[in-house]
């Protein structure tokens, strides 16, 4: 797994416009909170292998970009949670689960490109 970093409110609007024309995903992850950390790395563990080459993973700080992560809840229309799994195909947020329901099984589920 290849994380992608967003650290900035235009590169949010440049991953929306990539969704278009491939799935996206943004983990909102706080690197202070170990459930965050657990889920983290419970979908780098499942990411390998499990046919999701084609999404494309951007990876946001909490701590550190806290205005992009603002943005993030306020453009995708989503509650702001941490840790965060976010599916953007077509320029819209189509699933968005937290804590320990992440899943690549449940990601995979919801992709519909």
């Amino acid at each position: 797994m290849n994380w992608h970093p967003l650290t900035s409110v235009e590169q949010l609007d440049e991953i929306i416009e990539e969704s278009k024309s491939t799935p996206v995903v943004i983990f909102k992850h706080s690197t202070s909170c170990s459930i965050s950390a657990t889920a983290k790395a419970r979908i780098e563990r499942q990411w390998d292998g499990a046919g999701v080459d084609h999404v494309k993973p951007y990876y946001l700080d909490l701590l550190k970009y806290r205005p992009v992560s603002n943005e993030v809840a306020e453009v995708l229309q989503v509650r702001h949670e941490s840790p965060q799994l976010l599916l953007l195909q077509d320029g819209v947020c189509t699933y968005d689960t937290s804590h320990m329901s992440i899943s690549v099984d449940a990601l995979k589920k919801n992709i519909t490109a």
